[in-house]
């Protein structure tokens, strides 16, 4: 049977296999967003886009029932809201303004229509809240015994050159606008009280879940988990402040630095003092972290933020706050993420292919 991700037991019952596509579509286009830069909308063969800088950003993602959300923890709008923010991010992170998406789902043929509503209202209002002009222009429906979202996202470059992660040089200022450590802690505190197991070992499938009492209890942690903000805004606003490169936080603070290390020839170090700052400030939020606050700054990721580097001496955008700094990789050393002088665990952050346990819940 698939997930009804927390319909209300009045919800309208008709399942995708009753109402079948046209109708589901028929329901869902006029809660989809409008994007500015479009010519020609959902309805056609293809969508047809305004390109006034000659050039486009294309991003893409998928978010899929098992690795990547639980039905158990997740709305159906919570799903909407995160498959639009984390392409939304990706886009702003090479320094561009987010235009359009399109949207791909595959469901069980059993998901109640109302899931895909909610879906649609998620991408309506993660667009409103953090991409203003950015709509929904297309996509498609199918069926699968897994649901699917595949999001691709387009971006307008404005008449920038685009901020890629092999820019940072030696002396460069680190920096971060948005969360660390919130939406890794979400997680973590999901999986350890959000469901209990069958089994005598222990081992089974998740059976119980406490994924709504774990949302009032810890709002700020659950929420930027399963439905993270990113400052979208702040991607554009550190191309006109002269960033020298850019991504997007979603694998993880070290990770993600290291990928800038790797992509630029240089080392990246993190300031010991500017960790320890924003562990308390985690830890202010919610207490539960506890001594595990740094490891989540440090490698929790899924918090969406966006890290740059700026010139010597510049000025960061607003938003932005320092971490650290583009080095010299040191002598026999290699291009590497640093926490002070020392590399940090290098299996830190998140592996699709290594950290999933198999289960859907």
């Amino acid at each position: 049977m698939a997930p009804d991700f927390g319909l209300p037991a009045n919800a309208r019952s008709e399942t995708l296999a009753e109402v079948g596509e046209i109708e589901t579509l028929r329901q869902i286009f006029p809660r989809l967003p409008r994007a500015a830069a479009e010519l020609l909308g959902p309805g056609d063969d293809a969508a047809v886009l305004a390109a006034p800088d000659g050039r486009y950003v294309v991003t893409t993602d998928m978010m899929i029932h098992g690795p990547d959300f639980r039905a158990a923890w997740s709305t159906a709008h919570d799903l909407g809201w995160k498959a639009a923010m984390t392409n939304l991010a990706d886009v702003a992170a090479m320094g561009a303004r987010p235009t359009a998406l399109v949207v791909a789902i595959a469901a069980p043929l059993d998901t109640p229509v109302e899931v895909l509503l909610g879906i649609a209202d998620g991408l309506r209002d993660a667009c409103a809240a953090a991409a203003p002009g950015c709509g929904v222009v297309g996509g498609d429906l199918s069926v699968s015994g897994t649901l699917t979202l595949a999001v691709t996202a387009f971006g307008d470059l404005e008449g920038r050159a685009p901020v890629t992660r092999a820019g940072a040089r030696p002396g460069d200022t680190l920096a971060v606008a948005g969360t660390l450590g919130r939406a890794g802690a979400g997680i973590w505190l999901l999986f350890r009280d959000g469901v209990v197991r069958h089994g005598g070992d222990g081992a089974g499938d998740p059976d119980a879940v406490l994924g709504a009492a774990l949302r009032r209890e810890h709002p700020d942690l659950i929420e930027a988990q399963l439905a993270p903000s990113s400052p979208i805004a702040s991607g554009v606003d550190a191309a006109l402040g002269g960033a020298t490169a850019m991504l997007d936080v979603s694998d993880g603070l070290v990770l993600d630095a290291r990928r800038i290390a790797q992509a630029s020839g240089c080392a990246i170090r993190l300031d010991p003092g500017a960790i320890a700052r924003e562990a308390r400030d985690l830890l202010d939020i919610d207490a539960i972290v506890g001594d595990h606050a740094a490891d989540f700054v440090l490698a929790g990721g899924e918090d969406h933020a966006l890290l740059a580097t700026f010139p010597p001496g510049a000025a960061l955008p607003e938003g932005f706050r320092p971490i650290g700094e583009a080095v010299p990789v040191p002598a026999g050393g290699r291009p590497d993420a640093l926490v002070g002088d020392r590399p940090y665990d290098e299996r830190a952050g998140w592996d699709p292919y290594a950290d999933w346990d198999g289960h859907a819940g």
